[in-house]
């Protein structure tokens, strides 16, 4: 089967989306804006792991290797999707970056970095955790001290003895916090503004997070109380007691997961080696100060305050994304026609849902392009690169 098929992104909900399509005999190029595929991925801390496990965490038809670890860490992830691309044979076309996408007479008009690419069918993949924000407080610009998003957190070495202070309770902004505490940060503070709903990395997490989610969200957030109470117990004393919106209310309402850390960064709290602090309300020349009126003077600032898909410049102007910047249609149906997202939805385990994504991606097109007359191939200026490890 023959057509004009393009895919955004060269991360895990690209690749699966490629190797779907080529399943059902559809040749799809995927274009990737970096000189590698995963380039998220390569791009994270060192310590990161996956917080779902890796029976849950893989692709369509992708195995991993034997003797992975449960919760495989970033190289293997990296590792893994290498292999997964080589495999199915995926054509990624590296260091085009799209810039927008535009409806044609002929389809779809994709504005990329090396010329138009005309398309009857585009899927975009590009990552929901794609560009990293950071808040807009009152005198960030007057900051003197060192301040970095965690996407731009490697390793503790370069806070070695620093006082260090770091924003926001999520998964990363937990684990950050912990790897800076061992790896020889002077003191480690963590801000707080809204406590998190928090979670112990599990093997089957995922299975139990899949099936409390069809539960209705007041029912399945009691049960997530008591599983907190028993396994972490009541940690109001050090700064972080159980929030009044549960997890699944929470998820639903604004797609914001849980903490999902190991008992390890919980002990640490205890042991206030990691201090939790109130939110932070302005910076200015060599400070912050918080919600609670409190002042502080770190040495440096890690914003772990989340991502946003970053898909504003490439559709914003058709109409398809919600005031947090995600597809109305995030799950491999159409957007509008021709026009489909993958993996734009967090769900416990996303790596797992963004092949399912994938996989009803495909058949859409399959059955678009079955019912239309042979389109032209895809019109790309210079030659489609296998991928590469």
């Amino acid at each position: 089967m023959e057509g004009r098929v393009v895919v955004v992104g060269a991360g895990p909900a690209g690749l699966a989306s490629a190797a779907e399509l080529g399943r059902r005999g559809i040749t799809a190029t995927v274009l990737e804006r970096s000189d590698a595929i995963a380039s998220s991925w390569r791009g994270r801390y060192d310590r990161l792991r996956l917080n779902s496990s890796r029976p849950f965490s893989k692709l369509p038809r992708g195995r991993w290797l034997r003797g992975t670890p449960m919760f495989p860490s970033r190289d293997e992830v990296v590792s893994y999707l290498e292999g997964y691309a080589r495999r199915k044979r995926i054509q990624v076309r590296l260091g085009t970056r799209l810039d927008r996408i535009d409806r044609g007479a002929d389809g779809w008009i994709l504005r990329t970095s090396t010329g138009d690419v005309i398309a009857d069918h585009v899927i975009v993949a590009a990552g929901y955790e794609h560009t990293g924000t950071v808040p807009d407080w009152p005198g960030r610009d007057r900051f003197e001290k060192r301040l970095i998003h965690s996407g731009e957190y490697r390793n503790p070495e370069p806070f070695r003895d620093a006082d260090v202070l770091v924003v926001g309770p999520g998964c990363s902004g937990m684990e950050i916090a912990y790897d800076l505490a061992e790896g020889g940060a002077g003191r480690v503070r963590l801000a707080v503004r809204t406590p998190p709903n928090i979670i112990i990395r599990s093997p089957i997490g995922p299975l139990f997070a899949n099936l409390f989610r069809r539960l209705p969200p007041e029912r399945a957030d009691a049960f997530m109380r008591k599983v907190r109470e028993k396994e972490i117990g009541d940690l109001t004393e050090f700064g972080l007691p159980v929030p009044e919106e549960g997890l699944f209310a929470r998820l639903r309402r604004l797609s914001v997961a849980p903490a999902i850390v190991d008992m390890e960064v919980i002990q640490a709290i205890r042991d206030r080696r990691i201090e939790i602090v109130a939110g932070v309300e302005s910076l200015d020349e060599t400070g912050l100060t918080l919600a609670d009126g409190d002042r502080i003077e770190p040495d440096a600032v890690v914003a772990a305050t989340g991502y946003r898909p970053g898909l504003e410049p490439l559709v914003g102007h058709l109409g398809l994304l919600n005031e947090r910047g995600a597809p109305f249609s995030p799950q491999g149906q159409e957007a509008a026609p021709g026009l489909l997202f993958v993996g734009y939805k967090p769900l416990p385990a996303h790596i797992g849902h963004m092949g399912s994504d994938a996989r009803r991606a495909a058949k859409e097109i399959a059955a678009a392009m079955a019912t239309a007359a042979p389109p032209r191939g895809v019109r790309l200026r210079g030659r489609a690169q296998p991928a590469r490890s």
